[in-house]
């Protein structure tokens, strides 16, 4: 949003770059239903033009952010 992009032209960039990512798969993304590879957090960084660390959660909440993943994907 930030940038001014809808989900359409997002993916568009993305696969310029060369992963065939598809609209589907960045709603699943953005509502943190599938979670995103190394690889593919570099990809989604080089596209919004942004640090790594900015899609990261912050220090302090990484934790908590860590349970609920464990918890979401049943981890333990």
């Amino acid at each position: 949003e930030q940038r001014g992009l809808t989900q359409p032209m997002f993916v568009a960039k993305v696969q310029l770059l060369g992963w065939d990512l598809s609209r589907e798969t960045l709603a699943k993304i953005e509502s943190q239903i599938r979670w995103v590879a190394d690889c593919e957090l570099v990809c989604l960084a080089k596209c919004l033009r942004a640090p790594i660390d900015a899609l990261l959660p912050a220090k302090d909440q990484l934790p908590k952010s860590m349970r609920v993943f464990f918890r979401r994907f049943g981890a333990s």
